[in-house]
């Protein structure tokens, strides 16, 4: 197999690698292998210069003064929304991208703000069966107190979702909410497909790009949905920092979410007239360095080109299933779609008679960490009858070297406990 630099000229996972301090670091006397960016990338120095740059030079907090720190700032704010629109195809980042903690708080905003505006008793949703808890309590949430109905999409065959009775399930639903991306089984799913259903039944739909965005090419205005959430913290960016985007004319329909400062035009002692978008949605002050920080982490993945990136994982993928099936066999089975042009890149695994968490800790041993546990999808897991998987999960900064190490960290698990 050719080498993952032949890829692209200028994209070599190692010469990435050595944009990212903390990846230069061993890791209990072993070389450091990070395969748990699913979870949590880790961080270009660039990001963390400019945040660090804002702190030392500019800090102010933004849109409430007329000094020159706090004009800097505002500008650093507003732009990296500005350039995080650009980088999903937004047609108007200026009103249409929201700056929220993380993608759990975006879809809660949703299901808070649309959802309370517009479900009954009586109404239905869609979801499907491999949906993150982010996409799945909240609406569990409302549903209790409102009295809707909840529909699923169900898990079908290779790790794909059942689609044969998706008009049917679809039918006088108000919303459908999809992920992109499994995070379990790393499945991609046919969201324009799921989105043309839903509208003909005029439903909304909502869709959760925390495993997408960071790893493919997105564009907003072809994908179908209605509204977006994704994280700064899976895609090179800080924590604290996550985004909803949505239609203007769905998201002006859609009150606030939270009250305070900023969100507002005015305020009498007997109510207030909510601000313009997207500061109707930014209550207080906002994660201005941690905007800041996304914004330049969309500059790093954008210079490395995501469909680069996209034909980085599809091989890694290839490479790692092949690699995996060849040193264990039977003895490691890989949830998910075999073909790894159907999937993310995250591998949930289990190795025969060792359960996820010893496997986890065995590799950490030798430097390489994987993620265990249920990984936020209860029912999903449940559906595949399982408590928990041992899930590695690949980035820009990983190539054959790291699925060497895993292959051979997990030979050494299977010594360990035979």
């Amino acid at each position: 197999m050719a080498g993952l630099s032949d890829l692209r000229a200028g994209f070599d996972p190692a010469t990435v690698k050595e944009d990212f301090t903390l990846l230069r670091n061993p890791h209990h006397d072993h070389p450091l292998v990070y395969l748990d960016s699913a979870a949590s990338s880790q961080r270009p120095d660039s990001v963390l210069a400019a945040m660090d740059d804002y702190y030392c030079r500019s800090h102010a907090n933004v849109h409430r003064g007329v000094y020159r720190l706090a004009e800097e700032a505002t500008s650093l704010y507003e732009g990296a929304r500005q350039k995080i629109g650009d980088f999903i195809g937004a047609p108007d980042p200026g009103r249409e991208i929201i700056f929220t903690k993380n993608v759990t708080e975006a879809l809660n905003l949703v299901a808070q703000s649309w959802g309370r505006a517009n479900l009954r008793p009586g109404d239905a949703i869609v979801l499907t069966e491999i949906e993150h808890h982010a996409n799945l309590v909240p609406w569990l949430m409302l549903a209790s107190e409102i009295g809707f109905e909840i529909r699923y999409l169900r898990l079908g065959e290779d790790g794909e979702l059942d689609l044969s009775r998706l008009e049917e399930t679809v039918e006088g639903a108000k919303l459908v909410g999809v992920t992109m991306c499994s995070n379990v089984l790393g499945t991609l799913v046919p969201v324009s497909q799921i989105a043309q259903a839903a509208h003909a039944a005029g439903a909304v739909v909502v869709a959760d790009g925390a495993q997408y965005v960071p790893h493919l090419p997105t564009d907003v205005s072809s994908l179908g949905a209605d509204l977006m959430a994704f994280t700064g913290h899976k895609m090179l960016g800080p924590t604290g920092i996550g985004v909803l985007w949505g239609k203007a004319e769905i998201l002006d329909a859609m009150p606030p979410f939270l009250g305070g400062g900023e969100m507002i035009k005015d305020v009498r002692l007997d109510g207030f007239i909510p601000n313009d978008l997207p500061w109707k949605f930014e209550a207080g002050t906002p994660p201005i360095a941690e905007a800041i920080g996304l914004g330049a982490a969309v500059d790093y993945l954008s210079g490395l080109g995501m469909a680069a990136i996209r034909e980085h994982e599809i091989t890694l993928l290839s490479y790692a299933m092949k690699k995996l099936e060849a040193d264990h066999g039977d003895a490691l089975v890989i949830h998910g779609p075999s073909r790894p042009e159907r999937r993310g890149g995250v591998l949930s695994m289990q190795l025969d008679g060792v359960h996820a968490h010893d496997l986890s800790q065995v590799l950490d041993s030798r430097g390489v960490c994987v993620r265990a546990g249920h990984h936020c999808a209860k029912p999903l897991m449940r559906c595949l009858g399982l408590a928990a998987t041992a899930r590695a999960s690949f980035y820009i900064y990983n190539d054959e070297s790291d699925i060497d190490a895993l292959s051979d960290a997990l030979g050494e698990a299977r010594s360990f406990f035979a």
